[in-house]
């Protein structure tokens, strides 16, 4: 079930292009697989080179994307993208979730790390801000349509920082999926990527199944005044979802949407709708 609460109001760049045979198709609570891609579908493998970050992105969208969402990942951040497309690591919802989105009619750039670089505690920073903007510019490259930040659990922090450091224009909103807002491992939440200085509309995402310590559900509504700036802030709650995960935090739980997939990514959309 799915409800939604009322609104609460430089680097270096190298870019390789390498198109792929397949696309993939994703079932709810089921990884996603290989399939034939539609006519028009655009599906590649981008490099982007920086000493802090990302390495390669896959970049999927439907043939006429009305727009880009840039998906962060969270965790370590790291996928393990091979150069044909195949993600080793691929359980984060906003990664096994990919065909969905293109369902939706939303190109997706999923990043990788650079030379499997841990990104936990490095989220926050000036510098991960400015690799934010250059990927933000990568998917503008790819699509001149809207761009959106969409980052989950620790991936949020990454979310909230790009948004609050984006120049004026460059995304058109930030969507924060069961954010970190405890400090945990990585020494960092949300509350220290400036959401002060966030201006774009944003959607918090919190499922009031997660169990998670270092996200729970009932932060959402602190995070939502912290972004004090935005003129369009929205909480969406959501419950629900399987247990496939020995850890509360991780992906294949309430905490990554397991099971109930296909109604967030459709709920989620509608926003994006909404703001493109």
């Amino acid at each position: 079930m799915v409800r939604r609460l009322f609104p609460l109001c430089m680097l270096a760049i190298a870019f390789g292009l390498t198109p792929l045979a397949g696309r993939l198709s994703a079932q709810s609570g089921d990884e996603a697989r290989w399939s034939t891609p539609s006519v028009g579908d655009v599906v590649k493998v981008l490099h982007l080179r920086s000493a802090i970050g990302f390495d390669r992105l896959l970049y999927m969208a439907p043939a006429r994307a009305r727009g880009t969402i840039v998906m962060l990942p969270g965790g370590d951040g790291k996928l393990d993208l091979q150069s044909d497309g195949h993600i080793l690591h691929g359980d984060n919802f906003v990664v096994r979730t990919r065909a969905l989105w293109n369902s939706q009619g939303y190109g997706v750039l999923i990043p990788d790390t650079i030379d499997h670089l841990n990104l936990r505690g490095e989220r926050s920073s000036p510098d991960y801000a400015q690799l934010i903007s250059a990927v933000v510019a990568l998917a503008k490259r790819e699509n001149p349509g809207p761009v959106f930040l969409l980052g989950t659990s620790q991936g949020s922090i990454a979310a909230m920082n790009g948004a609050a450091h984006a120049k004026q224009g460059a995304i058109a909103g930030v969507v924060l999926t069961e954010s970190v807002s405890v400090k945990g491992g990585s020494g960092e939440t949300v509350f220290d990527a400036d959401p002060g200085d966030v201006h774009v509309p944003a959607l918090i995402v919190a499922n009031r199944d997660d169990q998670c310590r270092v996200a729970p559900p009932g932060a959402a509504r602190r995070i939502s005044e912290a972004l004090r700036t935005s003129r369009d802030v929205q909480v969406l709650i959501v419950s629900g979802g399987l247990i496939r995960s020995a850890n509360a935090c991780g992906s294949l739980a309430p905490h990554g949407y397991y099971g109930i997939e296909r109604s967030v990514v459709s709920a989620i959309s509608h926003w994006l709708d909404r703001h493109s």
